[in-house]
């Protein structure tokens, strides 16, 4: 694959109210959450990479550009709308905080192929879409603004609506790479 510029952001701004305690923090296989995804993210070589949560997380002395949502409260859109408007390059690679299983190969793959077909990829499993884990070009910041302007901030809709629209191809998902997506979001998800 020729090397295409691209940014990538972890998005870390969530209220983590199940667990109880910032979920960045949270402790797999000994390492806190956030260096564990940053560290998925460094392998795929990225031009830079952002973090879009508070100032004052566990990641702020990292080094990293924090990005703060330009809409309030609106979930991980916000994250997205934000993410989008900062980078300068034609695509951007997105991992939630709370996806401890995703793999570098696994977004390398979904990299190529929004490359390859010059749009958007959301991961797919049945009708369900993971867009925690994808990547995202220019061409859709609208639609991200227009579902937050519109009130609606539900990641699948805004995915369904932008898979209809030609900007996202859905990646089905396989039964193994259906393995990568546990989420962890209380603390009994972590065992």
């Amino acid at each position: 694959m020729a090397k295409q510029s691209f940014d990538a952001v972890l998005l870390a701004g969530g209220k983590s109210t199940r667990m109880g305690t910032d979920k960045a923090g949270v402790l797999i296989q000994g390492q806190p959450l956030w260096r564990r995804q940053l560290a998925t993210l460094r392998a795929l070589g990225p031009d830079e990479i952002f973090i879009s949560g508070r100032d004052s997380g566990p990641y702020a002395g990292e080094g990293l550009e924090i990005l703060k949502d330009l809409s309030v409260e609106r979930g991980p859109l916000s994250g997205l709308e934000s993410a989008l408007v900062r980078t300068k390059k034609p695509y951007l690679v997105v991992l939630a905080i709370d996806l401890p299983d995703i793999r570098a190969d696994f977004l390398a793959r979904l990299l190529e192929l929004a490359i390859l077909r010059g749009r958007s990829v959301a991961p797919q499993s049945g009708e369900y879409f993971e867009p925690l884990a994808a990547v995202y070009s220019g061409a859709i910041s609208g639609l991200v603004i227009e579902s937050i302007d519109s009130g609606d901030y539900s990641l699948q809709n805004f995915i369904r609506r932008a898979v209809e629209a030609d900007l996202v191809l859905p990646y089905p998902l396989s039964s193994e790479e259906q393995s990568l997506f546990r989420n962890v979001n209380a603390p009994d998800d972590l065992f």
